[in-house]
């Protein structure tokens, strides 16, 4: 019952923004999540991880960074059924644009499977969206909600946000072995790698060891794929820039010196530290409510 009530609930949110005009939905739902969100428990833990990644920052002005985060989020929520609709064209209003897309033709002329790396960071669902208008319509992995119905839910709207037929892949061993299934087929790929995965490798992120899901630079160095980083970041209500800022060939940014797992550290580091650079520009546009650290520094901080 409790699965039904969720997903009858989100239906509901979704079905509200979408009788609205695009600007206004995001402008609502971001206001709402504003005032809502500082009392809410996760917003202790985005306080603890400003904490971390700016030690010099005031409590104001966190407290600014945590507001802001949150009208992100509730922003990116009601505008998920607009996304398809945005145009790509309009010089104010709603709309999106892309920054640096002569790596988007690069990529695609160059006949090599592609992993796009990213974050949570702006209104990251767009992303799939718009790099399906240069050809390279991309299957991502994926957190699956404990919500079977929600994830059906999320995934229907996902693929309508795409426009093309994508595939999705859970985190885990299953969800990996499709996606080498896939990248073995000439497909393409997108990672959001910015949240902790306990089984991953250990690189520093903000000057702290941060385990990392390494799946982005191993399967580049297995299946020689270029990796095109980039991020979606906010200028407006339901206005939106992906910004793609580099194209990584994983044979040239490693040693031939260093051992398979070495060569995957120096590149997942390496994407942390773009990662790291994308908040720092623009803080209240990431997603700072997840433990991204161990569970020893939140108990310490909490005691």
């Amino acid at each position: 019952m409790k699965h039904h009530l969720e997903a009858w609930g989100l239906k509901g949110l979704l079905w509200s923004a979408s009788k609205m005009p695009a600007g206004l939905s995001s402008r609502l739902g971001g206001g709402i999540a504003r005032h809502i969100g500082l009392f809410l428990p996760s917003s202790h833990i985005a306080d603890l991880n400003l904490q971390r990644a700016f030690p010099t920052l005031g409590k104001q002005s966190r407290k600014k960074i945590i507001q802001g985060c949150w009208g992100n989020i509730g922003s990116t929520l009601a505008e998920l059924p607009h996304l398809p609709t945005l145009p790509s064209d309009s010089e104010s209003g709603p709309g999106w644009r892309v920054l640096n897309d002569q790596l988007l033709h690069h990529a695609r002329q160059s006949g090599r499977p592609v992993i796009f790396f990213s974050g949570h960071l702006g209104n990251w669902e767009l992303m799939p969206l718009i790099v399906a208008h240069y050809g390279m319509g991309f299957s991502p992995f994926y957190r699956a909600p404990n919500n079977p119905l929600v994830d059906q839910l999320l995934c229907q709207l996902r693929r309508r946000i795409a426009g093309v037929p994508v595939s999705f892949f859970p985190k885990g061993k299953q969800g990996a072995r499709e996606a080498v299934h896939h990248l073995a087929k000439g497909g393409y790929l997108g990672v959001l790698g910015d949240q902790k995965m306990n089984d991953g490798i250990e690189v520093s992120f903000f000057g702290h060891p941060t385990m990392t899901a390494p799946a982005a630079a191993a399967l580049a160095l297995r299946f020689n794929a270029l990796i095109i980083t980039g991020y979606v970041w906010r200028e407006g209500p339901a206005r939106l820039v992906l910004e793609v800022t580099s194209s990584l060939d994983p044979q040239t940014l490693t040693k031939p010196f260093l051992s398979r797992h070495e060569m995957i550290r120096h590149l997942t580091q390496r994407l942390n530290d773009e990662l790291e650079q994308w908040i720092t520009k623009r803080p209240e546009n990431w997603l700072w409510l997840h433990r991204r650290w161990a569970k020893s520094y939140y108990q310490n901080k909490e005691k």
